[in-house]
């Protein structure tokens, strides 16, 4: 029996591809839903516990952030975050004088100066650094960038007459050099996206001008890229302050020495301008080293020691989440839209 001249019956094919694309849908949707719970989850546990830490009658917030000694096991017992976040602002303004210029160069080499060749093959080759585990970063500075520093420090001083301090073995200078490096992928790669995304007709109205390439590169591109480009710096700089394997290797666990000094609002942690830059010389641990100091510690859970831990991490997260809202401010304000 012929089937010819019969319209086939689609109504069953209809109804499993809506049924898939439902299926879809639901599988997504709770996905994200997911990665919301998680950070809500996150910031809860974060809250709860700082909560608990501040709550008590040894910690006062004052203390928290202006005493000039961390020392949540040993007695007496101090919670004084201000060397931390000293040490982990010098770690993370060293890195920056790294990673930034030179990723942003690097980035304009790629979308401006290289062919199509040389970018296939040199940004694979520039993102692999994003790659090296972060641990091999911290041996790398503690067994290779350090004494290198020190034998540069010794020509100079040999030969100028200087004094500049020896590095330590494990100092903040070297963190800074080694992080910096770690970042520079993440800050070429976003910004020669942006500056790739610049339509070619203001480099040609440009050239039309008579603007050179190096005049368009700086002066048309970059600017028009600029959203991008901030939010490259802000994001890396993110990355460097939550960094810990390649600082702790690198920078020692021991927070710098702050001398507590006297003024007329109280007793409040102060650093000389001049000083700042010897301290780059000594170990530097960042908030995240006292993190993991106080993990692999004999703290019980619950204790107030403990809890500081939380307390560390709610105030990153604070640091973090305030960078990324200047970030997206920034991404707002200077977004440049083309047809």
């Amino acid at each position: 029996m012929s089937n010819e001249g019969q319209t086939p019956d689609l109504t069953g094919d209809r109804g499993l591809q809506t049924v898939r694309e439902s299926t879809y849908k639901y599988a997504l949707a709770g996905c994200a839903a997911l990665s919301v719970l998680t950070t809500l989850g996150i910031i809860g546990v974060l809250f709860v516990d700082a909560a608990a830490f501040f709550s008590s009658p040894m910690v006062t917030l004052g203390e928290f952030f202006t005493s000039t000694r961390f020392s949540p096991n040993l007695e007496p017992v101090s919670f004084g975050i201000f060397p931390l976040l000293l040490g982990t602002l010098l770690v993370t303004f060293g890195a920056a004088l790294v990673a930034l210029p030179i990723g942003l160069l690097t980035a304009i080499y790629l979308s401006e100066y290289a062919s199509e060749r040389t970018r296939s093959v040199l940004k694979p080759m520039l993102e692999v650094l994003a790659g090296v585990p972060t641990v091999v970063y911290g041996y790398f500075a503690l067994v290779y960038i350090t004494p290198a520093l020190n034998a540069v420090i010794g020509a100079v001083n040999e030969t100028l007459g200087t004094q500049l301090p020896t590095l330590g073995l494990f100092n903040g200078l070297s963190a800074s050099i080694v992080v910096g490096i770690m970042i520079i992928p993440m800050v070429s790669s976003i910004s020669e996206d942006a500056m790739s995304s610049v339509p070619d007709s203001l480099r040609q109205a440009g050239y039309g001008l008579g603007a050179t390439k190096f005049n368009v590169s700086l002066r048309i591109v970059v600017p028009a890229a600029v959203s991008g480009i901030a939010s490259s710096f802000i994001l890396a700089i993110s990355r460097a302050i939550g960094e810990t394997m390649a600082v702790v290797l690198a920078a020692g666990s021991r927070p710098p020495d702050i001398p507590p000094t006297q003024t007329a609002f109280g007793v409040l942690p102060y650093v000389a301008p001049g000083d700042l830059l010897a301290l780059y010389s000594e170990s530097a641990a960042t908030m995240t080293v006292a993190m993991i100091n106080i993990a692999v510690s004999d703290l019980s859970g619950g204790s107030l020691a403990y809890q500081s831990l939380f307390a560390i991490g709610l105030t990153l997260f604070v640091i973090t989440l305030a960078m990324n809202i200047v970030s997206d401010a920034i991404a707002s304000r200077y977004r440049e839209e083309y047809e």
